[in-house]
């Protein structure tokens, strides 16, 4: 996405158009967008803005800025520095799929200076048609969805009742909606499919089941039943009086661990963490997927144990560290990268591993299938695959096989109790 993008800006510079305003993910300003340009397209200049130099930075004579997501709200504030652009680019363009947030009424004002307007994302709608709704509005103010998000979703989705009130709905997409959707949005789209453009060797999926303990199943199945366990330590005990917090009890506690209202971890059982680690043993170099911090906390120190060269990506992870990382692994100096999900889904490209391994799996469509991407990508050579670990006849499963589209689409957490 990001060359071709790359290469239209270039040309219509040439053609005599305004300069080029990026938005992307912070964690691939450089590694992706910087870097691709200087690459694919030397002959433009770049200016890479954070929250440090932002202001510096905009000052700069160059042809494309580039900044992330959450510098949205600045921009908004400072439309003044807009007066030669002509280019809007929205990268990974979920992050602005909630019409209501302030990061998207920002983008709004912003967007309403540019002529030219992309988004680009690769899971455009992880969740429900709806999730288009913003996305494409950016684009064009409303002329193919409409300008009001309720008739747009009235017309393709349906209400399903969830609890005793009748105020407790959902909103499910109709059959055919998608469908009906794409057809208004055809004309302004442009969609490559990653196999039909890249000769790249065969990728496979794998789930791995694993047996919990007497003691680990019956905590787990307390918890399915009465929503709350009784752990040793004083103060400790665990309640999910809703549904939604329940979901996220039963994965919290089929991975080994629970937390509590404080978001203080308790270890329950350690067998899956050492699963984890001969599967990624026997596999040479390899990401390894881990959702909690106890999870990293756990599979560091194993991988301490074991003598392994690793680097972890994650909310700690410096920006600065990202493409250092990034070369370790390619040039094969680190042989794992323990990630998670929402911090790696983006721009890193480790094509040198050979496996992406789940320790426990993500509720998130989009970091599931973004994340599987940073192996099975452009250059890589070798057979790839995807391991799920999953705990055997638990809430895991459902979760596995949503994300992999085997039933309906998602429409939140809830939809993993059944």
């Amino acid at each position: 996405k990001t060359r071709k993008a790359l290469d239209a800006i270039l040309k219509r510079r040439k053609q005599g158009a305004g300069k080029a305003l990026v938005f992307a993910p912070r964690s691939i300003l450089v590694p992706a967008w910087a870097n691709d340009c200087k690459k694919f397209t030397p002959s433009l200049k770049t200016s890479v803005a954070t929250a440090k130099n932002r202001a510096k930075a905009f000052k700069e004579d160059a042809d494309i800025y580039i900044t992330n997501h959450d510098a949205v709200k600045w921009v908004a504030q400072n439309t003044e520095i807009l007066t030669d652009f002509d280019i809007l680019v929205i990268d990974e363009s979920t992050a602005f799929k909630h019409r209501t947030s302030q990061r998207s009424k920002a983008m709004n004002t912003i967007a309403k200076h540019f002529p030219i307007r992309w988004i680009m994302t690769g899971t455009p709608n992880p969740n429900s048609v709806t999730d288009l709704w913003h996305q494409v509005f950016l684009l064009d103010e409303g002329k193919r969805l409409g300008t009001s998000f309720w008739k747009f979703r009235a017309a393709v989705c349906e209400p399903q009742q969830v609890g005793p009130d009748p105020s407790h709905i959902k909103w499910v997409d109709k059959d055919g909606a998608v469908d009906v959707v794409a057809d208004l949005l055809e004309d302004i789209t442009i969609r490559d499919v990653f196999e039909e453009c890249v000769d790249i060797p065969e990728h496979s999926i794998h789930t791995i089941t694993f047996t919990m303990s007497p003691k680990h199943r019956e905590m787990y199945e307390t918890m399915r039943d009465q929503a709350i366990i009784e752990l040793t330590d004083e103060d400790y005990d665990i309640s999910a009086p809703h549904a939604g917090q329940l979901a996220n009890k039963l994965l919290q506690v089929a991975s080994g661990a629970v937390y509590n209202d404080e978001r203080i971890s308790k270890s329950l059982a350690s067998d899956r963490n050492e699963l984890v680690m001969d599967l990624a043993e026997q596999r040479g170099q390899c990401v390894i997927a881990f959702n909690w911090k106890h999870q990293r906390d756990e599979l560091t120190k194993l991988a301490d144990k074991r003598g392994w060269k690793y680097a972890v990506v994650d909310g700690d992870t410096k920006e600065k560290q990202l493409p250092i990382i990034v070369n370790q692994f390619q040039s094969g100096e680190i042989h794992y990268v323990f990630a998670q999900p929402q911090s790696a889904a983006h721009g890193l490209t480790l094509t040198r591993g050979t496996a992406t391994i789940w320790v426990s799996p993500t509720y998130n469509a989009e970091h599931f299938t973004q994340l599987n991407r940073r192996i099975y990508r452009a250059g890589q050579t070798r057979k790839t695959e995807t391991l799920l670990v999953c705990a055997e006849d638990t809430l895991e499963a459902n979760v596995y096989n949503k994300l992999q589209g085997k039933l309906s689409k998602m429409n939140g957490l809830l939809d993993f109790l059944t």
